[in-house]
C-alpha cells in the first residue's frame, strides 16, 4: 500500500520513508501541502497519508480539509502528524478531516499501530464499496422486471431485449433469482375434467 509523506523537514522524512518502507508500505515523499494536495488527487494516488501541519505553500490543514470536501469514491486515510500538543490543536486536526493525530516525537510501533489501523480502515472501506456495487447491480438487475414487458395476450410469452418472444418462465428464470414448479389451478382442473367426460 502507497503511503504519502508529506514533511518539510529533511531528516525527518527521511526517517519517516526509511521506518514506513521497512514496515512493507511504498513510501511516497512530498516537501510542501500543495504536493501532497497533488499525489492525494491522482486516481493510483496514495490513500494513506502522513501529514505535517506546518507545511510551505499549503498546511496539514488545508489538505485535510480540501480532502474532505473533494468528492471520492475511496477517501484518503489521513494521520496528522505534528509537534502541536495542545487540546485545542488535536481538535483543530481532527475537525479539520484528519482521521488519527500522532504528537511528534513518535514513538515508532504507535505509528505503525495506527497506519495498521488505517489500513484496516482502508480495506473495510473498500470491500464495502465493491458490495455496494454488486447489490447495486443485483437492484438494477431486479428492476428490468418491474418495467412494463410486453406479453403476447393469446400464448403469454415475452418479448425479451432481442426482439424475440419466448415463454414467461424462460425470461423470468434468466432475468432473477426465482425459479418454477408446476401445478394446476382449479379452473384448469375444472376444464381438464370436462374434456374428460
Amino acid at each position: 500500500m502507497k503511503v504519502l509523506i508529506a514533511e518539510d523537514d529533511v531528516t525527518s522524512r527521511s526517517m519517516l520513508e526509511a521506518i514506513v518502507c521497512r514496515w512493507g508500505f511504498e513510501a511516497v515523499a512530498v516537501t510542501d501541502g500543495a504536493q501532497a494536495w497533488e499525489q492525494l488527487q491522482k486516481p493510483d494516488g496514495p490513500r494513506l497519508a502522513l501529514l505535517d501541519w506546518m507545511m510551505p505553500d499549503m498546511d496539514g490543514l488545508e489538505v485535510c480539509r480540501r480532502a474532505r470536501q473533494a468528492v471520492q469514491p475511496d477517501p484518503p486515510y489521513l494521520i496528522m502528524l505534528t509537534m502541536r500538543t495542545g487540546k485545542g490543536d488535536i481538535v483543530t486536526g481532527l475537525e479539520a478531516g484528519a482521521n488519527d493525530y500522532i504528537s511528534k516525537p513518535y514513538h515508532p510501533e504507535e505509528l505503525k499501530a495506527r497506519m495498521e489501523v488505517g489500513r484496516r480502515v482502508l480495506e473495510l472501506q473498500q470491500a464495502l464499496a465493491e458490495r455496494v456495487k454488486q447489490l447495486e447491480a443485483a437492484l438494477s438487475h431486479v428492476k428490468t422486471l418491474q418495467g412494463i414487458l410486453p406479453i403476447c395476450s393469446y400464448c403469454h410469452k415475452i418479448r425479451n431485449d432481442k426482439e424475440s418472444w419466448e415463454r414467461l418462465e424462460s425470461y423470468i428464470v434468466k432475468n432473477s433469482e426465482a425459479s418454477f414448479t408446476h401445478g394446476i389451478c382449479p379452473d384448469c382442473m375444472q376444464r381438464q375434467l370436462e374434456l374428460l367426460k
